[in-house]
């Protein structure tokens, strides 16, 4: 990690700290005794076994790119993207590059564009979902809450931004004149700012959208595989639901849990804010306002939210971070550490 990603890492956790002192360190450690170990134990299964159901989708979508990949193999490979999204301050998409450049290179006969098409269709899958949950959260914020509208408008311009992204993205595969003139774009910036042997890097980048189209329309224009990944999508977010439930179940808390549903769709949209590796330290404090607010006290909503914190976002994190050496640290120490698009190009000049 370099400095920066360590330095707000660094903030975040102290911001959550600061939170925690002005409830009472004492009151949220005095919860944190109350809660069951058992339920705790099945909220971390919750999580492994969500674990499960990314590599089972994304399983499925390489098999309809002809890349048949074990679970076994596939599963690190999420773990450590999982990771690089945690500890990256690029809005959670930090991860996905590093996880199609690795799979690329567990095999010479798959090449990078089609791995991060299928890469990319997992997240649009992952996208779907979370866009209607995200729609419906912010209709019952409106209409049974009182928050401030600022806030409301940032949720939907993020879902707003988010549905832009993903009808881009789709229509680029779809549409090969939209596809040429996104080429066109690209290439455009290319000479602007490469003014030297940039005509091998115009090759490459169309052979790669050109590769990437093709995948993506297949993947697209297999109506079975695409029933079978949404239908897992919304499963895979039922259970994150459902962890979160667990954790307050463990404290005694006797919430619904549709609120806590609603508030986690919220936190998972701060933690889209680019500044903040995995929206640490705001998702936290959001996730305890906001249960607050539901009637829960404070302290139990502290020390649930830690909990939950400790299993979603730490547990994930130093699981990736143990694997991510296994690959070969030298290209992943750098693109680790930096942007999605710096990670591409980094991937880019590794290949060649």
């Amino acid at each position: 990690m370099d400095r920066k990603t360590v330095l707000l890492l660094g903030v975040s956790i102290l911001i959550l700290l600061v939170m925690l002192w002005f409830i009472g360190i004492d009151q949220v450690l005095n919860a944190l005794k109350m809660a069951n170990p058992l339920i705790i134990a099945l909220a971390i299964a919750t999580q492994i076994f969500t674990y499960f159901l990314y590599t089972l989708r994304w399983q499925i979508l390489n098999k309809i790119a002809d890349m048949d990949v074990s679970i076994k193999k596939l599963l690190p490979m999420v773990l450590v993207s999982l990771a690089v999204n945690n500890i990256t301050p690029s809005g959670r998409g930090g991860g996905e590059p590093v996880r199609a450049y690795l799979l690329s290179q567990s095999n010479e006969n798959y090449h990078f564009e089609d791995t991060l098409a299928t890469v990319v269709a997992d997240r649009a899958l992952d996208t779907f979902p979370f866009v209607i949950l995200a729609a419906i959260t912010i209709a019952s914020m409106v209409l049974f809450f009182s928050f401030d509208l600022w806030l409301i408008v940032v949720m939907v311009l993020a879902v707003i931004a988010i549905v832009a992204i993903l009808c881009i993205i789709i229509y680029m595969c779809i549409n090969p004149g939209f596809g040429n003139r996104v080429e066109g774009w690209i290439i455009g910036l290319v000479r602007r700012f490469y003014k030297k042997n940039s005509e091998a890097l115009e090759n490459q980048i169309h052979e790669a959208i050109f590769g990437f189209q093709q995948t993506m329309k297949m993947l697209i224009s297999n109506k079975k595989g695409l029933v079978y990944t949404v239908t897992l999508s919304f499963v895979i977010w039922i259970f994150e639901i459902i962890r979160v439930y667990l954790v307050f179940l463990a404290f005694g808390a006797n919430v619904n849990i549709i609120i806590i549903g609603e508030v986690f769709i919220v936190a998972c949209l701060v933690g889209m804010i680019p500044l903040l590796p995995g929206g640490l330290g705001a998702v936290d404090g959001l996730m305890i306002i906001f249960y607050s607010a539901a009637g829960i006290s404070t302290s139990v909503s502290a020390a649930a939210t830690v909990i939950e914190r400790l299993i979603s976002f730490w547990m994930t994190t130093i699981i990736g971070l143990v694997i991510m050496p296994y690959y070969g640290s030298a290209v992943l120490d750098k693109i680790s550490s930096s942007s999605p698009d710096e990670i591409e190009e980094e991937i880019g000049q590794t290949e060649d």
